[in-house]
């Protein structure tokens, strides 16, 4: 039976000695590094650490390896994490009328490319409106919503969320801007995608918008939900040069393709453990 491997992540206010302290406490345990990665940002005076490291039989439980390092936390003050790298995290979609990312996720999951568990479908639009996706046995739950019933939907919502033990949820293009009191008791553990438009060109028909003032890159951006709307640290972001030539349409085509992909990458690092939040933006520890 192979040793399970782990994943540490960490940051803490920087100081000569972290990085000599972690590596002893688990050489000190017999635990073998795989991976690591750190950075000091000069601005906040943060240290950032991601550790992958194989245990051992003495200490073959996330339990024990939790155990071992609260000691060395506390001594540094860190804002720490440990997972077992095996163990797949529980993953809530959550969609409306546009369905591209979801269908992404979907063959990505399928095809063991996002490890990943997920525990339902959300959206405000009923399941024949994705007729042409298989959902297996994924559960799927239609909440639909207005400006009348808005909190009380919100509240169906959090059921699920609690009722499935989602650990992450994500908006693969819910077009619903969450309250602020959703988006606190998310905060952290909820990821959304959109354009990169904002904030030039909110609201309705962005790509119209755009094209009717000549833009010359679009591009998508995910990033962490925030009672701030649309204001959360950014996790990933890409573009697409494009040109006179392009229509409305064509942005719109060439929009679902960045969006899809922005997001894929983003969940391949949150489901790895390679995203940490460094006030309003984030470090991410790319492989």
């Amino acid at each position: 039976m192979k040793p399970p491997q782990y994943i540490l992540t960490l940051s803490c206010p920087d100081q000569s000695g972290i990085v000599a302290a972690v590596s002893s406490q688990l050489a000190a345990n017999g635990c073998n590094i795989l991976e690591a990665q750190q950075y000091g940002d000069l601005e906040t005076s943060r240290f950032f650490m991601r550790l992958v490291f194989l245990g051992t039989a003495e200490n073959d439980s996330l339990a024990a390896m939790k155990q071992v390092f609260e000691p060395l936390a506390q001594r540094f003050d860190m804002r720490w994490s440990l997972n077992n790298r095996e163990r797949r995290r529980r993953v809530l979609l959550m969609v409306s009328r546009f369905d591209h990312c979801l269908a992404d996720i979907l063959y990505r999951w399928r095809t063991d490319e996002l490890a990943m568990e997920i525990v339902g479908i959300v959206s405000n639009h009923p399941r024949d409106t994705f007729r042409h996706l298989d959902f297996s046995d994924i559960p799927f739950h239609y909440l639909p919503v207005d400006r009348n019933n808005k909190l009380g939907q919100e509240a169906r919502v959090l059921a699920v969320i609690e009722q499935s033990r989602t650990e992450l949820v994500v908006l693969a293009r819910y077009m619903q801007v969450l309250s602020n009191r959703l988006a606190n008791k998310l905060a952290g553990r909820c990821i959304n995608i959109h354009h990169s438009f904002l904030p030039g060109f909110k609201g309705a028909r962005p790509y119209h918008q755009a094209h009717r003032r000549g833009v010359k890159l679009i591009g998508a951006t995910a990033h962490f939900v925030t009672s701030d709307l649309d204001e959360g640290p950014i996790i990933e972001q890409d573009i697409e040069r494009i040109s006179h030539h392009d229509t409305a349409e064509d942005m719109i085509r060439i929009g679902r393709d960045i969006e899809r992909r922005v997001l894929a990458r983003t969940l391949r690092y949150v489901l790895d453990d390679r995203v940490l939040v460094d006030g309003h933006k984030t470090v991410i520890f790319s492989s």
